[in-house]
């Protein structure tokens, strides 16, 4: 039976949300004066926030993130009379509903391939874990909407384009040109960010690695032609085949070319994303633009520390492994780590696998660079190891994706390569100003996505010497380092519930905690027979926020309150690396 309260509205919401706008409708005949507000408002354990009042009508703000699905009541706090320390309370019984549906803040579409590849042809899929080249990984079949007014709709994203670049412009003119387009009748187009205009990007596409060569007749752009006016470059013009590039409003945080003002942009007549520098020679550089609108924060990431050694991205629903491979690797022991991973059941674990490249280039941070924060372009919450580049000094690496780049060589297709994203600089040759010397400069900016020979030795072509005499090798016109081996970083979709605190919640064994609640200080006591080494105490709020953490150097600590605030917790004690224990603690 309703006691104070009305109605509840909405009356679901989905797992793993957050911000969610919740209206409480109070009795009249029953509330407290409208000048008095809350004190605390609840659904189950999700705390509200934001609390205003008019009149009858409650509103906040509900994070459903840590927490099972199933129903719960809703209860208003309100202080007592001042004559007395009671506090008033109404609720509602099972009133409000928290689903086990868990919908992605964005999807990321897939790369459109349907077929495997060994380390250059086309091949079966391998069926088990066991065969060679198996877990290549091509996503969700992009799918489009022809609206008929010159846009279109991309099914996944949700996201409408423009469906003709019309001519090339200037990136000034391109930011400039999204405020006055009306295109369907719309007035909100925008410039696209660089993972927006990459969820275009299709790797069914054949990069022509002999540019100006290559009949246009076996070439497949890597954007759907069936919905998306593309245009390979005019070579009649003085154009490459492949100058096909589109703006992003993405600007490189660094430089490229050592003093380029540069913004990102993708290639869908070779299939990669490269930094572009504004201005070449006094003079704008033009390139297509593809304009968007809706779907605003599809780039943005909302990653979680599980303190598992994995990390949740909220935003995508993909969990990544927190620590990368720490050595590098050909494209083919890149898939079988995977497999090497899940036997060892990491994190806890089985069904780790190798990003594709959209995946992979979701978790790019393109507000970090090795030059100006001096990072990789990823954010801090993931460990990443140093390396030291062509030029000897410290960078970052770059990551394999399972995606193949496939490309024509003037006599037939092939799948050699495999593509990578540069979470460090993206390296090329040049030649230093005013010397017969070649320096190592950062050509295409951190975040990058580019190819490389799946394995072998071939490094590129001989450009020159360094300045210590040394030959340097690479590829295309900007001296592109080519590396066989690079780093690893492993993901797998979120499970059907967050991970974190759902898991504790159902994990009470393992320890005692006496007293429990406390008001001061409370003692946890392990029941394990194990030995511990490097065991560790963490201790949760109920968003998951980790508010404490403590060695254990034997099979009991005291936990002193201090600085935490009267509520649920939920603790966790690992041992190694593994969770052997955890619960919950409740504080008067």
């Amino acid at each position: 039976m309703s006691q104070g309260i009305v109605s509840v509205s909405p009356t679901t919401s989905q797992l793993n949300t957050t911000g969610v706008n919740v209206t409480i409708v109070l009795d009249s005949s029953v509330m407290p004066p409208s000048t008095l507000m809350p004190t605390a408002v609840n659904i189950g354990p999700s705390i509200g926030t934001n609390l205003t009042r008019t009149n009858k009508n409650i509103y906040g703000k509900f994070d459903f993130t840590h927490m099972s699905s199933g129903t719960y009541n809703v209860t208003v706090l309100f202080p007592g009379p001042p004559s007395t320390n009671q506090k008033v309370y109404f609720t509602i019984p099972a009133a409000f509903t928290v689903t086990d549906t868990i919908t992605p803040l964005w999807t990321i579409p897939g790369t459109n391939v349907t077929v495997c590849y060994d380390t250059a042809t086309v091949i079966t899929c391998p069926a088990e874990s066991t065969m060679p080249f198996y877990g290549q990984f091509n996503g969700l079949i992009p799918y489009y909407i022809n609206n008929g007014d010159g846009t279109v709709t991309d099914t996944i994203t949700g996201l409408m384009w423009q469906r003709n670049p019309g001519a090339k412009m200037s990136f000034l003119n391109a930011l400039a040109g999204a405020k006055t387009l009306t295109l369907g009748g719309y007035t909100d187009w925008r410039l696209p960010t660089i993972k927006e205009l990459y969820s275009l990007i299709e790797f069914t596409g054949v990069d022509p690695e002999v540019p100006n060569g290559t009949p246009l007749s076996i070439l497949t752009p890597f954007i759907d032609t069936n919905y998306f006016v593309f245009h390979y470059g005019d070579t009649t013009s003085g154009y490459r085949i492949i100058d096909s590039q589109y703006w992003s409003c993405t600007e490189y945080v660094s430089v490229t070319m050592g003093h380029n003002h540069t913004a990102f942009g993708v290639n869908f007549a070779d299939g990669r994303i490269k930094g572009y520098g504004t201005e070449r020679d006094t003079s704008d550089v033009k390139m297509y633009t593809q304009y968007v609108r809706g779907g605003k924060g599809y780039w943005i990431n909302h990653f979680h520390d599980n303190y598992d050694n994995t990390i949740s991205d909220n935003a995508t629903h993909l969990m990544w492994t927190k620590n990368d491979s720490q050595t590098p690797m050909n494209w083919q022991a890149a898939l079988a780590y995977a497999t090497t991973m899940n036997a060892a059941n990491y994190g806890g674990h089985n069904d780790w696998r190798l990003p594709d490249t959209k995946e992979l280039e979701s978790i790019v941070d393109y507000s970090r660079s090795p030059w100006t924060t001096n990072s990789a372009a990823i954010d801090p919450i993931f460990n990443n190891t140093p390396i030291i580049d062509e030029g000897g000094k410290t960078d970052w690496p770059w990551f394999w994706a399972s995606t193949t780049h496939n490309a024509f060589d003037g006599v037939a297709h092939h799948g050699e390569n495999g593509v990578y994203v540069c979470f460090g600089s993206a390296f090329g040759w040049q030649l230093a100003p005013g010397k017969t010397y070649m320096v190592l400069t950062d050509v295409h900016g951190a975040g990058a996505q580019r190819s490389s020979p799946k394995c072998g030795t071939y490094l590129g072509d001989s450009l020159g010497v360094d300045s210590l005499g040394h030959t340097v090798y690479g590829r295309g016109p900007q001296g592109d380092v080519l590396r066989v081996n690079n780093f690893v970083r492993l993901v797998r979709d979120l499970p059907k519930y967050p991970s974190g605190i759902n898991n504790i919640q159902g994990k009470q064994e393992g320890s005692v905690v006496c007293p429990n609640p406390f008001q001061t200080q409370t003692t946890i006591r392990l029941s394990t027979n194990d030995n511990l080494e490097n065991a560790q105490l963490l201790i949760f709020d109920i968003y998951g926020n980790n508010e404490r953490s403590l060695p254990m150097n034997s099979k009991e600590i005291t936990i002193d309150r201090q600085n935490l605030s009267s509520g649920l917790y939920f603790y966790r004690i690992t041992n190694n690396g593994l969770i052997i224990a955890s619960g919950k603690l409740v504080i008067d």
